[in-house]
Parts: structure tokens; sequence; C-alpha cells
């Protein structure tokens, strides 16, 4: 009888411990829509128009912008001129440090006040389930859109949200004076806090809102350690205009090879154990055009994928 207790409960330990070992991954579709315009937010300028809308999905150990806190640099740089370049590398040292996942961006279209942009079929694992996305509302002083942190995974259910929709306001990263649509203005000294300025007398915004961000469920996929198992593996961002491309659950690989279109092996990248378990591979040498990255199992299997360099 103690032994069949006693087998019972490994038998149990042992199933459990598989099911901690089990994540899901999701996939939406993130899109922007923008209401801006000069009914409610004051006569706009001939050339307005948004940023690209740009971000990362992580997890609550990092935070990339907080209303009421002072903006860094990236978004300064965002919220000011439109410029990326260091939010992204802040994005790219907290994927260094296993807190965010992917880097994120999509233009807008048309090149006007009243456009959008959709970040499509954006996977999103348990361990990164946080949203954190942000566009400048231009030309403007330092004014943006901006969500923190947003909680795709329903913790009071255990699983991910289905679709929904946000109403986004216009908010000042309080790095520049100004008060209309122009740039070029004094920087703000001392620096202050990013504030939300819908209705706020001197500025040009009604009380509505400026846009609407739509998230659109697609699908759920549960993922193992099977070693055997090369579906698990995620190569993102794809398409890829950021110069580095990230692999995840790479301890089931050994080796990474990308290909032209031509057949012609032009990266090649052996695999050892990773306490992250995820490569990051420099493509910045590489042209603009479509690529194919094989992967190769530590069981003797292979699978093949197709890269989209912009």
């Amino acid at each position: 009888m103690k032994k069949t207790t006693l087998g019972i409960l490994l038998l149990c330990l042992a199933l459990l411990s598989n099911i901690a070992l089990s994540q899901s991954t999701a996939t939406y579709d993130i899109t922007f829509q923008s209401t801006w315009n000069s009914t409610d937010h004051g006569t706009l300028p001939s050339n307005a128009h948004w940023s690209d809308l740009v971000g990362a999905n992580h997890n609550n150990n990092v935070t990339f912008l907080e209303m009421g806190e002072t903006a860094t640099q990236g978004i300064e740089n965002v919220a000011e001129l439109g410029s990326n370049s260091v939010f992204n590398s802040e994005v790219q040292s907290a994927v260094n440090a296993n807190n965010a996942e992917q880097w994120l961006q999509a233009s807008f279209s048309p090149y006007n006040a009243i456009s959008s942009a959709t970040l499509s079929d954006v996977v999103v694992s348990e361990d990164f389930p946080l949203l954190t996305l942000a566009s400048m509302i231009a030309p403007s002083p330092d004014w943006m859109i901006a969500v923190n942190g947003l909680n795709l995974w329903d913790d009071s259910n255990s699983k991910w949200k289905e679709s929904f929709t946000i109403d986004l306001f216009p908010y000042e990263a309080g790095t520049e004076e100004g008060y209309g649509y122009s740039g070029n203005n004094a920087a703000t000294n001392p620096q202050s806090v990013i504030t939300n300025v819908a209705g706020t007398p001197s500025y040009p915004f009604g009380t509505e809102k400026v846009g609407t961000l739509i998230i659109t469920f697609k699908s759920t996929t549960l993922s193992t350690t099977d070693t055997n198992n090369l579906e698990n593996v995620r190569m993102y961002p794809n398409p890829n205009n950021t110069g580095t491309l990230t692999i995840s659950n790479v301890n089931v690989l050994n080796e990474i090879s990308i290909y032209d279109v031509l057949g012609k092996r032009v990266k090649q990248i052996e695999i050892t154990t990773t306490v992250q378990n995820k490569k990051i591979i420099d493509i910045s040498n590489l042209n603009k055009g479509v690529y194919i990255v094989r992967f190769s199992g530590n069981a003797g299997t292979s699978e093949s994928r197709k890269l989209i360099l912009n």
C-alpha cells in the first residue's frame, strides 16, 4: 500500500513538473486608428502626421514609460522628434536582460492626421505579456500617444485576453515647452513628468480621444520543452528592419543557417546551451530582401522558414 501511494505521488509530481514547463503563446493584430481632427483638437497644421508606432512586449521587471514619471531619453526622442533609435536600444537592452521579448514597429498610412498603423501577427509569450507602445503627435513640442504595460494576459482567468479596444488620449513627455503644433521649442527645465493633456487649458486638445487601440486576438498555442519539437522555436521580428534577429527556444537546436534567394549561405551560427534560451543574431550586414533561415535540431530534424528584411 505504501509503495502504491508513493508511486502515485511520484507520478503526480512528474505531471506537475511537465505542466510547469509548458507555456502558451498568443497571436494578436494590434492597430492604432487615429481620430485626430481640427474640430476636437484645434486647427491642425498642414503636415499633421504620426511617427511610427513603436514599443515592445515585456515583463514587469522593466518599465519603458510611466504616466506621472519622467521620460527616458528614448521616449523623449520619440515624443519630440519621432526618432526611435534610442528607444530601440532601451528595448534591446531589456531583451538581452530577458525582460522583454521583441521590438515592435509599424508605419502609419496615409501620412496624415487621420491614419492607422498595424502590428500584424504579434506573437506574445506568457513570460512577456505586457505591451508598451508610443507614437509622436507631429509636429509638436513633445506630444504623443502611449500605453504602458498593457497586460494581454487575463490573470483572473489564467488565459489570454480576447479582442478588446481602448481609447487613447494625448500626453506630453514633460521635456519641451510649447502649447501649439510646432517643434524646436525650449527644453523644459527642470524636466517635468509624462502627463495627460486632454482638455487641459492652453493646449489645443479637447476632451475627446485622439484614437483607438484595437487589440485583435487571433490564436493561441501551447508550447513544451520537447527537445524534438522545432515548432516551438520562434524567430522575430519578421518582417525585420532592426538589424538584429532574435531566435527563442534555441536549446533544441545545434545550428542556425541563413541563406539568400540564390541558395548561398550568408550566416552560420552554432548553438550552445544558454540560460536565457535565446540567441540574438546580427543581420545588419544583410541587404533588404527575402532569406531562408534553416534550423537544425538536436534530434537530427530540421526546418526552414522565410525571413523578410525591409
